[in-house]
């Protein structure tokens, strides 16, 4: 993925869907979904397990989001995302990401194939920060 596609899906993508956050501070799927909270965009959490991430409702499936997602962070392991993958297709988001350690290279080449962008063993937070000064 290159740099622009980086910068374009950050400029672009203002709700974001949190798939496997966690409501425990000092976990990596909440100290991201804060920051991007913290830094202008629509953060909506997607846990079963859950009802309320950082003062917002959570979702138990992308499916169940009740308004449009322009991006879908995924923190599941690899093994984890097809599901999640074949879910962020039905819903047509802009791009779907997959977190550092994740990376599922057949579900981004479906997701790809609709015409969603895919990055994949990055981290949101990480990029969005050396690039907020440009963004």
């Amino acid at each position: 993925m290159s740099d622009g596609k980086i910068e374009k899906i950050l400029a672009n993508c203002k709700t974001i869907a949190v798939v496997g956050i966690s409501d425990k501070e000092g976990k990596p799927s909440n100290e991201v979904a804060r920051y991007l909270k913290n830094n202008g965009y629509k953060i909506i959490p997607v846990n079963p397990k859950l009802e309320e991430v950082l003062g917002e409702k959570c979702y138990p499936d992308l499916l169940s989001i009740p308004e449009p997602v322009d991006l879908v962070d995924i923190f599941r392991r690899s093994e984890e995302t097809d599901q999640v993958i074949e879910e962020a297709i039905k819903i047509k988001p802009k791009a779907i990401w997959l977190q550092l350690g994740v990376v599922n290279q057949e579900g981004a080449a479906k997701a790809e194939a609709e015409g969603i962008d895919v990055v994949m063993d990055r981290c949101v937070k990480i990029e969005h920060s050396k690039r907020v000064c440009r963004l």
